[in-house]
């Protein structure tokens, strides 16, 4: 079965949008598990629109008010995130499950998202700027999901193609280059569709 974690190096580096295009592209389900924000459009609502159909939004886990770390926000929500109540959706279909900023986010005060990663089994995707300081914030992404036992499915970058970046980032990363998804002006379900077929490599992942 085709199943999928997708995460960042950081956040705002193009997760959700990549999430979004490689869920639509598989026709998978798509689940965010801790959503930290409710006063813009959320993750699952984005992903919503970015498919249009294509892929199935699941439900939530957890959703928070407060637009900051989900350990955080639940403890402003009074909440404390259980990772016994985070169990994988069940379905024969492909599934995307999209973390929260970058590898290392909390979800409590003793879990990191790469431990959930770990917990659940699942290859993780992870995507990278290609803008300065990418290299050094992919390589720690990818050497603390493998200090978990993650296997690293390998990198989507986000942006303008910077080549060294990208080889130096897949080379000491001995991870797999899984394409680069170019800015996009429109930004619509159909020019995502096309750039995630022209441009991400979903034969490694399909």
């Amino acid at each position: 079965m085709t199943r999928y974690a997708v995460t960042g190096t950081d956040t705002g580096v193009g997760k959700t949008v990549v999430a979004a295009g490689i869920a639509g592209h598989l026709r998978a389900a798509y689940w965010k598990p801790v959503q930290a924000g409710l006063d813009e459009e959320t993750d699952s609502a984005a992903v919503r629109r970015l498919t249009q159909g294509r892929a199935r939004v699941l439900p939530e886990g957890y959703r928070l008010v407060t637009p900051c770390a989900p350990h955080e926000a639940a403890r402003i929500d009074g909440l404390r995130i259980d990772p016994t109540t985070l169990a994988l959706p069940r379905g024969d279909e492909p599934l995307v499950v999209e973390g929260a900023g970058g590898a290392l986010v909390p979800l409590s005060d003793d879990l990191l998202y790469a431990d959930m990663f770990a917990l659940w089994g699942l290859p993780v995707i992870v995507v990278a700027r290609t803008t300065l300081g990418t290299i050094n914030h992919s390589l720690l992404t990818v050497e603390a999901l493998r200090a978990r036992g993650v296997v690293v499915a390998g990198v989507v970058f986000s942006g303008d193609e910077n080549a060294a970046s990208e080889t130096a980032i897949v080379g000491l990363g001995a991870c797999r280059h899984l394409g680069r998804l170019p800015p996009l002006d429109p930004l619509t379900s159909e020019t995502l569709a096309d750039a995630v077929a022209r441009h991400i490599r979903m034969d490694l992942l399909a």
